[in-house]
């Protein structure tokens, strides 16, 4: 009897009937993907969720169901109100970005030529740290790819501080100059040329546009060679690039010359109504602005010269005394419509 019952244990287990044959990858991954989509919309609308951190809530964007409340805070437990209390109080260091070469995941060696308690080196550990840095200089940048990324991560830098971007212009232009950099875009084009042609397609991506004139104003380039990089780096990598909407310049515009909020409403206003009556068509948006800012400032008796908004938009007042003209009569004939 005990043979038969260990006998009986060293069977191997009787094979799967091939119905219940496991399904293919495939079949599960659409699976998991399709249970996945249902548990992140609304069960009410079927519409979609956003977080409010604020609150800590998630709730559907549609019918303002509350699918979740209390969320976890995974920020700081302390409070900051300029970036000197902020960098005393952080226990972390600064987040990765490719707004640098080696994503600021590296560390340097300051320049101060003190040590931990404060106290200045003498010449011989000068010296010292002096090499060290220098050495540290080189391993940071080990190749001429990086060394390359490098130089074109601060020229791009460096502009958009003269043109006042924001950062995550500054992140996307380092995402288009990466691009072009890995799919060998750089041979026969100078590191300049494409840094500004990233820089100026990025802008135009976030709704922040720069003229042309503007851009090149704080290049290494010319306005030729900027224009034909551009071209050629909007082609080879695939961007879709619109054309540059001229209200996003109208913001701008008024808060350099002071104007008030009904001057900027009143602008809108006159660019909606050119584009109805396609008064934008082959025009440049930049001067198309710079009219509408100017017509809107006569409506409001809010006057603005034209020597004022074309220095400000960087046009030529002829620009300005065609455009405002066409805007206002488009605009008389959508009243006339209605």
């Amino acid at each position: 009897m005990i043979t038969a019952n260990v006998n009986q244990r060293e069977q191997p287990p009787a094979p799967p009937p091939e119905s219940e044959s496991p399904r293919e990858p495939e079949v599960e991954q659409e699976r998991e993907r399709e249970r996945r989509r249902e548990d992140e919309a609304c069960p009410e609308c079927g519409g979609r969720p956003a977080v409010d951190e604020e609150r800590g809530e998630t709730a559907c964007v549609d019918c303002g169901l509350v699918l979740s409340e209390d969320a976890i805070d995974r920020g700081p437990e302390w409070r900051a109100f300029d970036g000197e209390e902020r960098g005393a109080k952080s226990r972390v260091g600064a987040p990765s970005t490719l707004m640098l070469h080696d994503k600021g995941l590296s560390t340097g060696i300051g320049w101060q030529d003190r040590d931990a308690y404060g106290k200045a080196l003498t010449s011989r550990q000068r010296r010292r740290i002096n090499r060290m840095r220098t050495w540290d200089e080189r391993f940071r940048t080990r190749n001429h790819k990086e060394r390359n990324l490098k130089q074109a991560l601060g020229e791009i830098d460096r502009m958009a501080s003269a043109l006042g971007l924001p950062d995550n212009v500054r992140e996307t232009a380092s995402v288009i100059y990466r691009r072009a950099l890995n799919d060998g875009l750089l041979p026969g084009r100078s590191i300049e040329g494409v840094a500004t042609a990233s820089l100026y397609a990025a802008a135009r991506t976030a709704g922040t546009p720069r003229s042309i004139d503007e851009v090149v104003a704080v290049s290494r380039i010319d306005d030729l060679e900027f224009r034909r990089t551009y071209r050629y780096v909007v082609r080879e990598l695939g961007l879709e690039v619109l054309p540059a909407d001229p209200e996003s310049y109208v913001a701008r515009f008024a808060s350099e010359l002071g104007l008030s909020d009904e001057v900027e409403r009143r602008a809108h206003e006159l660019l909606a109504a050119g584009r109805d009556r396609e008064v934008h068509v082959g025009k440049n948006p930049v001067g198309l602005a710079a009219a509408a800012i100017y017509a809107a400032g006569l409506l409001t008796n809010e006057k603005a010269t034209q020597s004022e908004v074309a220095d400000v938009a960087d046009v030529s007042e002829v620009t300005i005394r065609n455009r405002y003209k066409e805007l206002l009569d488009a605009a008389e004939a959508e009243q006339s419509a209605f």
